[in-house]
């Protein structure tokens, strides 16, 4: 009976803790104009599967709420212990985090682990996921790009093969040594796809497993219609995570502050999301007091909602509230710089002096200022760096190549050889040849109405511009990343606050994943590898302007707006604040009882 007492005594320690769960009618609801794809770190690419993927699993290290600039904090790691000048990361986590229950475990608490993180991470290197989030760690790690290689020669990844750069060290310390310095390393660490997932689960459910979702996090899964609805409950076996941090720089962040600090979270205890397409019964549901907050406020109302910025005087009687949506996010249009698209001529690219003229002719005439004004209703405003203000690196300097004006566009035109030699309105190919382009998009009413923008400012310059192809966006996202669209309009989401997020969309080592320009330029890709070795300060920012400077020089974007768009709250809906490198702040928030309407 004496031998059985360490082992008893062990199994104590191991136990995940039930503790005290928050008030059961503290309920969150709120409506996504979309659907969740898949709840694993390693695989999902949207917003909204990145949102729950956010709360159920969770990173080594995370952000302080409210700071501003974002700053780095632990979350089950200390802050990593950085060496060789950026090259090697230590990671320290913190003893006594579990796993939610699941029949792997066989009935036995599950601690996480650092080979979790480990397994995790080689999850991202694992070809057979083609996991979108590659980019992070491709290249990156010592010994991963071998690991590929191997996987891809022998069409099966071996997750016990040791990985030089990727050790789980002893159970609570991760090493990562890189192949060169990398600063900005740190932050992939605070991102969902580095999350870990636990390996037994993983193989228990193989495909599937993004649809049975076990991690560490705050809330765990309750309920899930894939594509309709879902609800998310508080993790009783979470740690003991007690509010602290800056106050942040504002009166509504100290606000929040003090009403979070000393507080034990998460402090709600349901998530209910549901999909509604449409932004009128969205709209309309919120206003009569079904959901917690709308995100964002839809832009055809909100002109109705924020006349000159401002809440509406109803609105505000009410007591609704508006707060920004911090979201770094950058949109663009990008021109495919490929000479020839599946074996035929692409007249949008190369890198002659008549192509980058051509490329520079659409970008002066196309008519962003409307868009902003009629289809964003003052949600965004114009940008010329592809760097948006949140990110180290930033220039508001504005580009001369990407001003609006019809008349340089024309002269542009005109200079290199691109006329209109038939009299039917429309220039021709220097060559005597045809001259058109594709525009692809998604099929919406707002996509549509800019369709119809995108022809009134073609139409003025003498291009013609087709839209025959019309899919949705993961069709869309998959054709470009195989170089098959010729024109496309997106949007960037910065994943961390580095200019380095941005700048790797037209690095060449990204072709094929989130490069859809196929931008291959010498110059740039030469400044970039000098870039991600750097730490942040004024000479990396000289490179980062001259790398902008390409991009201005030779268009492969037509860089558009930076985002600026609003989110309502109800009365009784408190602490949301959205911060600009992560996802919901579903942790944070909190239900006010007395205010809220009786349901």
């Amino acid at each position: 009976m004496r031998a059985l007492l360490p082992v008893l005594a062990l199994a104590a320690v191991l136990a995940a803790p039930a503790h005290a769960q928050p008030d059961p009618r503290k309920v969150v609801r709120v409506a996504y104009p979309s659907g969740e794809t898949t709840i694993d770190p390693q695989r999902e690419s949207d917003e909204v599967s990145g949102s729950f993927a956010q709360v159920i699993f969770d990173p080594l290290l995370t952000y302080d709420y409210l700071a501003r600039p974002a700053k780095l904090v632990a979350n089950t790691a200390a802050l990593p212990e950085i060496a060789e000048e950026g090259r090697t990361y230590t990671l320290r986590l913190r003893p006594g985090i579990f796993f939610t229950p699941h029949p792997a475990f066989k009935g036995k608490p599950r601690e996480l682990t650092a080979a979790d993180y480990a397994y995790s991470i080689k999850r991202l290197l694992d070809p057979a996921l083609r996991s979108k989030w590659l980019f992070l760690v491709e290249g990156k790690i010592e010994g991963a790009d071998a690991a590929i290689a191997r996987a891809k020669a022998t069409g099966r990844f071996d997750y016990d093969a040791p990985i030089a750069g990727l050790v789980a060290t002893d159970r609570y310390t991760l090493r990562i040594r890189l192949t060169q310095p990398d600063w900005s390393f740190r932050f992939v660490l605070a991102m969902p796809p580095t999350s870990a997932l636990a390996r037994e689960v993983v193989e228990h459910h193989g495909e599937d497993v993004g649809f049975h979702p076990v991690g560490t996090g705050p809330f765990r899964m309750k309920e899930w219609v894939r594509g309709a609805r879902l609800v998310l409950e508080s993790n009783p076996g979470y740690r003991e995570d007690v509010f602290d941090g800056d106050p942040g720089p504002d009166a509504r962040s100290r606000a929040i502050h003090a009403h979070l600090k000393g507080k034990r979270l998460p402090l709600v205890s349901r998530i209910e999301v549901g999909v509604v397409d449409e932004a009128q019964p969205r709209w309309l549901a919120f206003l009569n007091g079904e959901h917690e907050y709308i995100r964002p406020l839809p832009e055809e109302f909100a002109n109705t909602a924020l006349p000159a910025g401002k809440l509406a005087p109803n609105l505000a009687k009410a007591g609704f509230v508006v707060t920004p949506d911090e979201v770094a996010y950058t949109t663009y249009t990008t021109f495919n710089t490929q000479p020839t698209i599946e074996g035929r001529p692409n007249p949008l690219g190369g890198f002659t002096p008549e192509r980058v003229a051509l490329r520079r002719a659409i970008a002066h005439g196309y008519r962003l200022d409307e868009q902003v004004a009629i289809l964003d209703k003052g949600q965004a405003v114009r940008a010329h760096s592809p760097l948006p203000p949140a990110v180290s690196g930033h220039n508001p300097e504005r580009s001369p190549t990407l001003e609006y004006s019809p008349a340089k566009a024309k002269a542009l035109l005109d200079l290199y050889g691109y006329v209109d030699r038939d009299g039917d309105g429309y220039r021709e190919m220097p060559d005597g040849s045809p001259l058109s382009f594709d525009h692809a998009s998604v099929p919406t009413l707002r996509e549509r109405q800019r369709n119809e923008l995108w022809k009134k400012s073609m139409d003025e310059i003498g291009i013609r511009v087709t839209f025959d192809t019309v899919e949705k966006l993961p069709e869309l996202r998959k054709r470009a990343q195989a170089g098959q669209l010729q024109s496309f309009s997106y949007g960037w989401i910065a994943d961390f606050p580095d200019g380095e997020n941005f700048l790797q969309l037209l690095w060449k080592g990204t072709i094929g994943q989130v490069n859809y320009a196929a931008f291959d330029h010498p110059e740039y890709n030469a400044l970039y590898e000098r870039v991600k070795a750097m730490a942040d300060g004024p000479e990396r920012n000289a490179l980062i302007d001259r790398m902008v400077r390409i991009v201005w020089v030779q268009v492969p974007w037509l860089v558009e707006t930076y985002k600026a768009q609003n989110i309502l709250m109800q009365p009784w809906f408190l602490a949301y604040k959205k911060h600009p490198f992560a996802h919901e702040p579903w942790k944070y928030v909190d239900i006010d009882l007395e205010r809220r309407p009786t349901r």
